[in-house]
């Protein structure tokens, strides 16, 4: 018997004991908290990984800003004589021009100075922008790699192709994937603003140049609006690379906050309206980018609004995963959400580049 009471009395301690630690947990942790604790650092192997894909990427953007500063190259073409030549032609042209433009940057330091100029603006923005989502997602214990920086050959583009990071675990809440969504392009915008701020009060007036197969960059509203702070008349200066470096910016900015699939604004639209809403949202920018994109090559010359809509087609083919929460957002989540959608609107344009025909 007093086995049997003894027994009761300590069921009922634990019971008592179990019911208090549920329902006073204020010295607990909080779950996000307990899952930041998980994510792990990277290894030795990473480092030297995204380290080199990192200077890399930093070469090739270099020798971007040198094209872009040189403007033309004076390479000779290969002479067509046998036909073997006419099977080499372009691999022997394309090195031609590339040897020549490293000759004009060893014989001019200027030249040199202008690459080195843009690449290093360049990949501060890109840099802010991924560290921006690595850091949220290490916030959250979302495991996720070091940023990707991709190099692109020389004579095409800026000399990357961008950058990006993986996530390898679920993200845990809808306020996590609302924070490392909008912490990249955010972060990105804040390192871009200084830059744009150098590269249009130092613009150097130009002779505007007219023609066929002139390249014209489109200023998006937040240079029109540093352009009328520094008194610069835009249509009329010569582009430098901190200038470049930030429109480039821009560019990417404003293409990574469409709402579409999990590009960082869809991964925000998600977040602030839901699944069923993103879905609906994502097809009609897809569309409009559709229809501006042909605008834009019959208007403008430009094809480049097809590599676009060619991405958020792929885009929109990608599932957006569901967070393992959907808690409410809070107030200043919403706030930053507004704030989102103004960086967007100052940094896109529906026309980036006009081709005088």
């Amino acid at each position: 018997m007093d086995a049997v009471v003894q027994t009761l009395a300590s069921n009922l301690e634990e019971t008592s004991m179990s019911e208090e630690v549920q329902s006073v947990p204020t010295f607990a942790p909080a779950p996000e908290i307990v899952e930041r604790r998980l994510a792990t650092g990277p290894t030795t192997r990473e480092l030297i990984r995204h380290s080199s894909l990192f200077l890399l990427t930093f070469i090739t953007a270099t020798f971007a800003g040198i094209v872009f500063a040189a403007n033309e190259g004076n390479a000779a073409e290969p002479k067509l004589i046998r036909f073997f030549d006419y099977l080499v032609y372009v691999p022997e042209y394309y090195r031609r021009l590339v040897a020549d433009f490293l000759g004009q940057a060893m014989a001019n330091p200027d030249l040199l100075k202008s690459g080195l100029a843009f690449s290093t603006a360049l990949l501060t923005i890109l840099t802010a922008h991924e560290m921006g989502h690595y850091l949220a997602c290490r916030y959250y214990g979302v495991k996720a790699t070091l940023p990707f920086f991709i190099p692109s050959p020389p004579l095409l583009g800026a000399g990357t192709f961008g950058a990006f990071i993986k996530m390898k675990s679920p993200i845990p809440s809808r306020r996590a994937l609302f924070d490392i969504g909008l912490a990249g392009p955010l972060a990105g915008f804040l390192a871009l603003l200084p830059i744009a701020v150098i590269g249009l009060f130092t613009l150097q007036s130009a002779p505007h140049q007219t023609g066929p197969g002139i390249i014209v960059f489109s200023d998006p509203l937040l240079f029109q609006i540093i352009g009328k702070l520094a008194g610069v008349k835009l249509v009329d200066a010569q582009p430098n690379p901190f200038y470049l470096a930030a429109w480039i910016g821009l560019l990417v900015t404003s293409l990574n906050l469409m709402p579409v699939g999990q590009l960082d604004g869809g991964h925000g639209t998600f977040a602030v309206f839901g699944q069923r809403a993103h879905k609906i949202i994502g097809r009609i920018v897809f569309v409009v980018v559709a229809v501006t994109s042909v605008l834009g090559f019959v208007w403008h010359g430009s094809p480049s609004g097809f590599l676009y809509t060619v991405l958020l087609a792929v885009m929109l083919r990608i599932r957006h995963p569901m967070p393992e929460t959907m808690e409410p957002l809070d107030r200043a989540r919403s706030l930053i959400a507004l704030l989102t959608l103004i960086v967007f609107v100052v940094s896109f344009v529906p026309f980036p580049i006009t081709i005088t025909q």
